[in-house]
């Protein structure tokens, strides 16, 4: 233990007798036995748990009790940015009349709809081309010539296409989370082991069987990075698709705030985009946890 070793350097020697129960009567061996104690290790263990917890909060808090003091003095005006308390009363005003949670609600089954599209269909077609060189040949040239079209460029063509309804902001926003999650699919399939899949075939796996017990795993780890990446392109997408045609929606209730010059309002549409981010990206990390227990990087650290 490092510890035992940096005790065991101490140049200041013991002036006190050896304990009765230090047999080998070396001095500060006693001392070496309570810094290695089980309850030391537990106690350690509690303040790392504790740690780890408690350390991504603190910048956000910092930043909070920054801003309410640089607008409680009078260094940031109401007009550019104000207060968090008049943020949160913006927020309580909205939510007793209904208001708040109607937008909210709107924007969370646009984001699910556009989601569950787009990555369905970029799991699927990751697997073909990822899988099958003819699926390959014929169809990731095509995908990655619309690739670089940035999607944000056909919010007019949707709305010429669709009108202000449903239709142009879900297809968006299925448009910003496909690519991603189907480059990850390609490039984890692509990075299974042949050793592992050729061993498969030793066994008498047929293509099924391949795909769902080595292919499949072996990829996870990379698409479930797509999926995160793509839940933040998805919140993007959906906050210009509402600010631009909508008339509901958290960007219609920015928009909104924007035409009635509450900066309150404003700066909250921008709280609840930050605060669905961060949602999304723990509701990943929980499905990592629970998808990836046999891989030795997502495992537990009991130890510490």
């Amino acid at each position: 233990m490092p510890e035992q070793l940096l005790l065991a350097k101490d140049p200041q020697p013991h002036s006190g007798p050896p304990g009765p129960s230090d047999p080998s009567g070396r001095p500060g061996a006693g001392k070496d036995r309570g810094t290695g104690s089980p309850s030391a290790a537990r106690n350690r263990r509690v303040l790392l748990r504790a740690a780890r917890t408690a350390g991504p909060w603190v910048v956000p808090v910092l930043v909070l009790v920054v801003w309410q003091w640089t607008a409680a003095v009078g260094i940031l005006p109401p007009s550019i940015l104000p207060a968090p308390e008049a943020v949160w009363r913006a927020g309580a005003d909205l939510a007793a009349t209904g208001e708040l949670q109607f937008h909210i609600l709107t924007s969370l089954r646009r984001i699910l709809q556009g989601f569950a599209l787009g990555a369905a269909t970029g799991l699927i077609l990751g697997f073909l081309v990822g899988m099958s060189k003819v699926t390959e040949i014929l169809l990731d040239r095509s995908l990655q010539m619309v690739r670089t079209i940035p999607h944000l460029a056909l919010v007019p063509l949707m709305i010429a296409w669709f009108g202000i309804g449903e239709e142009p902001k879900i297809l968006l926003v299925a448009l910003g989370t496909f690519f991603p999650i189907y480059l990850n699919t390609v490039t984890g399939i692509r990075g299974v082991d042949p050793k592992l899949l050729q061993l498969g075939r030793s066994y008498g796996l047929g293509r099924w069987s391949l795909v769902r017990d080595i292919a499949v795993p072996g990829a996870m780890p990379t698409i479930l990075s797509g999926i995160r990446y793509s839940l933040g392109v998805a919140w993007m997408t959906l906050v210009i698709a509402e600010t631009i045609s909508a008339s509901d929606g958290i960007g219609y209730l920015a928009q909104n705030a924007r035409e009635l010059l509450r900066t309150d309002q404003i700066v909250l549409a921008i709280v609840l985009y930050a605060l669905a981010g961060l949602l999304a990206d723990l509701l990943t990390r929980l499905i990592e946890r629970k998808v990836l227990r046999w891989h030795p990087n997502y495992r537990p650290r009991a130890n510490q």
